[in-house]
């Protein structure tokens, strides 16, 4: 309804940045679709320095890594403060994410500061 009536979908708040990014942290799949399909753009970075695809990662939400995946996200991006999402996948723990990352592409040996490679947080 919100959109109908022009709001615009990549208005940027305070805590969450965008209305993308805050529905990923919810775990919101329908309404990342409806974002996504209005214009969302996917890479911009939330108020909390990571992308919605690092979060979906770290956060364990399966079907909307690839929803996102399949919305064209970068699979390599790093966040500002943080990893990149095969290494947030890797240090919580999320064996089906990691290897959805890796049969998307993600590079398994990039590394960003402050962390290491996705092996050694995985280790």
């Amino acid at each position: 309804m919100l959109l109908n009536a022009g709001a615009d979908v990549n208005a940027q708040g305070s805590y969450y940045g965008g209305a993308l990014y805050a529905a990923v942290v919810g775990g919101y799949e329908e309404v990342v679709k409806i974002l996504l399909n209005a214009g969302a753009k996917i890479d911009v970075q939330g108020s909390q320095y990571n992308s919605a695809l690092y979060e979906a990662s770290v956060r364990g939400y399966e079907q909307i890594v690839k929803i996102l995946l399949n919305a064209g996200a970068d699979i390599n991006a790093q966040s500002t403060f943080h990893s990149n999402a095969l290494q947030a996948a890797s240090t919580e723990g999320h064996e089906r994410i990691v290897r959805i990352l890796l049969n998307k592409g993600a590079d398994v040996n990039a590394q960003c500061k402050p962390y290491d490679s996705a092996l050694y947080e995985a280790s």
